[in-house]
């Protein structure tokens, strides 16, 4: 097999194979890739067996990060959940694994990562285990109700009706701040550098329709949040946040249950709720709980790391350090530091 390399922002053929592939999902739109130039300076291209002029049949997208913190390396895709290699047949990804061996020493990359939603059963290692939640739609909207944990998930959305939460969904720039505003909360409160606000200004600029933002206030005051994005038939959970100070008004299960219903009656067939680090267990226990599935994400990486190399920034001396900046500095420093760990 021949791969060829081509540039998915200007080339018209991988959204159309985007469009059609029955793997393919919000992360590898073109939106998704655009976002992440913008943002970060990453240089995304695919690679594909369709020689220049004729159609896509398969196509593995990924970015080029060039960091002289981490290294230079290809990562499909950087900030995304997972990114399956959109193939006809899955013995022609023997041929793709085996170029970019080939062309990772002749680059000087210093690893290639790929992310599949299913293992893969060549020589590459799991650098990175995570846990991965499901939530089935095609079942009748009661009976998924009743899959809710009665305590944690059934009863917190009775008391946000109850409460009279107000509810938006959109794309607005008012939205976008509120929900930045909430995201800077949560993650101080996580002890994390946020994401910059350029990256969700250009992900409602680039990806268009296929992001929400929906925002749960009490008395005008928004108290929770999150990020959704949608490819056909599935809908992506990918960012939440909240003022923990009244988590006790169920406005995280009241946003999740607006999300259920509304993705459903738009034909979703499944929200996919992310990842979550195998050390997470309330986040876990919480997605458990809304009746989902579960299994482990692995993320493949070529040659073997003993250690990669953005665990630098986890340290909790460091993680402490973060939860004290200012929103701006913090804000900023967050564009810095995750532009060297796509």
């Amino acid at each position: 097999m021949n791969i060829h390399i081509t540039n998915p922002l200007s080339d018209p053929r991988w959204e159309d194979l985007v469009a059609s592939h029955p793997h393919a999902s919000a992360f590898h739109q073109r939106g998704w890739l655009e976002a992440l130039s913008r943002t970060y300076g990453y240089q995304p291209l695919v690679l594909t067996s369709a020689p220049p002029g004729k159609p896509f049949s398969d196509g593995v997208v990924f970015c080029r990060v060039s960091s002289w913190i981490t290294g230079t390396r290809l990562v499909s895709l950087p900030f995304a959940d997972h990114c399956e290699p959109l193939l006809n047949d899955p013995s022609d990804l023997t041929e793709f694994m085996n170029w970019l061996r080939a062309e990772r020493e002749c680059q000087h990359w210093r690893y290639v990562e790929v992310r599949p939603l299913s293992p893969i059963g060549h020589d590459w290692h799991a650098s990175r285990s995570y846990c991965f939640h499901e939530l089935d739609l095609t079942h009748g909207l009661e009976q998924i109700f009743k899959e809710l944990h009665k305590d944690s998930i059934q009863r917190r959305i009775q008391r946000a009706e109850r409460e009279g939460l107000s509810y938006e969904v959109g794309r607005s720039e008012q939205l976008v701040s509120e929900f930045y505003r909430l995201l800077l909360i949560t993650r101080r409160r996580h002890h994390l550098l946020p994401q910059p606000r350029t990256w969700f200004k250009n992900l409602v600029e680039c990806m268009g329709d296929s992001v929400q933002i929906r925002l749960a206030r009490k008395n005008d005051i928004p108290i929770a949040a999150m990020l959704t994005l949608r490819h056909r038939s599935s809908v992506i959970y990918k960012y939440g946040c909240s003022d923990e100070k009244v988590h006790n008004l169920g406005a995280m299960p009241f946003l999740f249950w607006r999300l259920i219903e509304e993705s459903r009656a738009s034909g979703a067939e499944r929200i996919d709720f992310g990842r979550s680090d195998l050390d997470q267990n309330s986040l876990i226990n919480f997605k458990d709980k809304f009746g989902t599935t579960k299994k482990v994400l692995k993320y493949y990486r070529y040659p073997e790391e003993k250690e990669a190399a953005t665990t630098r920034w986890d340290g909790r001396a460091i993680r402490q350090f973060f939860s004290v900046l200012p929103d701006s500095i913090a804000s900023t420093a967050g564009r810095i530091v995750y532009r060297h760990m796509g």
